[in-house]
């Protein structure tokens, strides 16, 4: 089960870093979907004119995200909420187990994601924002060979800007997937069951991408 959603995720994630970049701005002086559009295309065409980025250079990519994707992404909100319940079971240490390596499989599956961007395009959909709203959602299309494949971020407002919380690809929330899939195994082999195996795929994935 946790294998196909590593799968299933791992696809859907090159339309996901369409909208995770990094950039320094003041996020909180533009709208949502400001932020998201501007993003978008700083991405598409970063690695677009990037020879090593398409290439999937596996030293040049994962350094592409961890300056580009992961300071726009609350990973304790998202970790938070994918565990659900169990959370409040987890002890301080195991929080911060959970965090750290729920982290580095997403990094890991975006990094091989960035590969798949060539020629995609971002069309934002009407957005109402509402008044003092501290939670959004910003929904998109990603054309991607004339086809649009919907893409819908949703993003809380904090101290240090707007920062993305949760993503829906084609119909499926990350979050909501991944809760399934934790639930699952924390219920069989319980949270430090489902720590062991976050480590045992990223160490998998480590080694994958020595090899590339």
């Amino acid at each position: 089960m946790l294998r196909r959603t590593f799968i299933a995720l791992s696809l859907a994630s090159a339309t996901v870093l369409a909208g995770m970049s990094g950039v320094a701005q003041a996020a909180d002086a533009v709208t949502p979907p400001q932020l998201i559009e501007s993003m978008s295309n700083e991405i598409i065409r970063d690695v677009q004119q990037d020879p090593k980025l398409r290439s999937g250079n596996p030293e040049v990519v994962m350094q592409f995200v961890e300056q580009k994707i992961l300071p726009n992404v609350d990973f304790q909100k998202i970790t938070q909420s994918a565990v659900g319940r169990y959370w409040r079971e987890a002890t301080p240490a195991q929080r911060t187990a959970l965090e750290q390596q729920f982290k580095q499989l997403l990094v890991y599956t975006y990094a091989g994601a960035v590969r798949q961007i060539k020629d995609q395009k971002v069309k934002l959909l009407p957005y109402r924002e509402p008044a003092n709203a501290q939670d959004v959602t910003v929904r998109t299309r990603v054309i991607n060979n004339g086809e649009p494949l919907q893409l819908d971020y949703r993003l809380e407002q904090t101290p240090a800007g707007w920062k993305i919380t949760d993503v829906n690809v084609m119909g499926i929330w990350l979050v909501d997937n991944y809760r399934s899939v934790f639930a699952q195994e924390i219920s069989q082999k319980g949270i430090d069951g489902l720590i062991a195996t976050l480590k045992e795929k990223n160490q998998t994935l480590a080694q994958a991408k020595v090899a590339g």
